[in-house]
């Protein structure tokens, strides 16, 4: 369908915990479409439905080469102790702070034809399981951060180019 524009901090729709899908539509398809489609550039590991402006529960991947999709995704799983993990943010441009994040995530949802998907992993794509997975849940991931961090991070937004 289309790349769409990406959605950055301060824009209220970041902060909404997206409604289930409960049809799958000529809309939803589109959804997916745009997601796979905005999410597949080099250095794009993942897209949450809320960074294009939309609040469905949905998110695409970019891991290994490959996209992927998943709708009404719901962590089943998160295994080990979390541990500092260097992260950026599509919609927090330019930011990288350590976020605490399992080594080890599952992620249960379904495809456009409504059949089940699990989604495994460990390293990148378990971080970016969890990290889509709190996008839709309206949450950004500085708002993981500790007091000081999350200090530093608002003073590099107020200081960006783009804010």
């Amino acid at each position: 369908m289309a790349v769409r524009e990406i959605r950055l901090f301060g824009d209220p729709v970041l902060n909404t915990v997206c409604e289930p899908i409960t049809s799958i539509d000529a809309g939803v398809r589109a959804l997916v479409e745009d997601l796979c489609d905005t999410v597949a550039f080099d250095g794009r590991a993942g897209l949450a439905a809320t960074q294009i402006g939309r609040t469905q529960r949905a998110f695409s991947l970019h891991l290994d080469g490959r996209v992927s999709y998943i709708l009404n995704p719901e962590i089943v799983e998160l295994t080990g102790d979390p541990v500092p993990t260097g992260e950026g943010c599509l919609s927090v441009p330019e930011l990288w702070f350590e976020v605490l994040r399992y080594p080890s995530a599952t992620v249960r949802g379904i495809d456009l034809d409504g059949a089940e998907v699990v989604i495994s992993g460990e390293g990148l794509t378990a971080q970016a399981l969890q990290h889509e997975c709190d996008h839709l849940d309206g949450k950004l991931y500085i708002s993981r951060l500790d007091r000081e961090a999350r200090g530093e991070a608002m003073r590099q937004i107020r200081d960006s180019r783009w804010f």
